[in-house]
């Protein structure tokens, strides 16, 4: 084949075979390398996972030596674009995912991003599942992959893999933070190596994972949105129609399980409903994260992992509007426009 008939044939090929340099990024592992491939997937409308996954990744690549990757949702622009649940950047790098972290919430995939990313949990990769990725997707009608849409009768993959899908807001919304307590009987738990105090802006949900699940921390609703806040209490009916204490007994935050997957592979999992972008300003949330790539993959957990920050880190609030209300002492707000993936780098 001479050059002007290949070029012509390469002119023909589909734009989505050739994912744009900038959509995505990859950091390569620094200092000893794991040999290991992490994945981080981005795309939710509130908590700023655009800005949570980086930072996640580059302390990865740089104080634990994996090769890390991070997928965004953008525009047709290549900007980022939270809002556009159909995106989903250089889906095919989940073909060599050792492991998944995924913030990301009521996705519909075009069903050949969604093969990429159901065939790596057929694969058995670990999973870690931060907050809304209890509800991941919310499939168009007539996909395949319709069974993982949230609102499934069995709970979609949400319910099927991480334990929960979405059930409410159990506090109060932006206006009651969690203090997480340590389970005692999880206390030695290798995922929880150096994690001591941990605390998020965001409330607690509703959950109840099931029997299989190993409970790690519960979330203490507090009356507030500072470290300090003392714990709420007042009468709340659960989804089974029980009236509690907000506070008794407290829902479980997060929970790891090993779940038996279609193709017959284990997927070990570890989901939180905490890790919005404000929240993982919180150094033991930062290493539970961290500690659970280690657990996932059987990796020796670190004693106390190094999750310092590689460069500066100072995420907005959450929040689904464009602008800032000055009036709000949180300044709750949407995700920066017209900021591409490379940009973060």
């Amino acid at each position: 084949m001479n050059r002007r008939t290949l070029l012509s044939a390469l002119a023909l090929l589909p734009l989505a075979t050739c994912p744009a340099a900038d959509d995505f990024l990859t950091y390569e592992p620094k200092g000893d390398a794991k040999g290991k491939h992490v994945v981080l997937i981005s795309g939710d409308e509130e908590y700023r996972s655009e800005e949570a996954m980086p930072m996640l990744a580059k302390i990865l690549s740089e104080r634990h030596g994996f090769k890390t990757t991070v997928l965004f949702s953008v525009d047709k622009d290549g900007h980022i674009d939270s809002n556009n649940q159909a995106s989903i950047t250089n889906s095919a790098a989940l073909d060599s995912a050792d492991a998944i972290i995924m913030l990301i919430r009521f996705r519909h995939w075009p069903d050949e991003d969604m093969k990429h990313f159901h065939d790596a949990v057929q694969r058995g990769v670990p999973i870690i599942g931060l907050r809304t990725a209890t509800h991941a997707f919310n499939m168009d009608k007539g996909s395949k992959y319709g069974a993982w849409a949230w609102n499934n009768q069995e709970g979609g993959f949400g319910r099927i893999f991480l334990g929960e899908t979405w059930v409410s807001h159990w506090g109060k919304h932006r206006a009651e933070a969690t203090k997480g307590v340590i389970e005692p009987a999880a206390k030695d738990n290798a995922l929880l190596r150096g994690v001591t105090d941990i605390f998020g802006t965001t409330d607690v949900y509703e959950a109840a994972p099931p029997a299989d699940s190993v409970i790690l921390v519960r979330g203490q609703v507090v009356a507030g949105m500072e470290p300090g806040s003392a714990p709420a209490s007042y009468k709340k009916k659960n989804k089974a129609g029980t009236e509690q204490d907000v506070n008794e007994p407290m829902m479980p935050v997060v929970w790891s399980r090993e779940v038996k997957n279609e193709s017959g592979k284990t997927n070990k999992v570890l989901c939180t409903t905490m890790g919005a972008a404000s929240d993982l300003v919180n150094e033991s949330l930062r290493r539970l994260v961290v500690n659970g790539v280690y657990w996932g993959l059987g990796l020796d957990v670190p004693a106390s992992a190094d999750v310092g920050y590689v460069g500066e880190f100072k995420p907005l609030m959450y929040g689904t509007k464009d602008g800032t209300d000055e009036k709000d002492p949180h300044r709750f707000r949407g995700f920066k426009r017209g900021v591409k993936p490379a940009d973060l780098k």
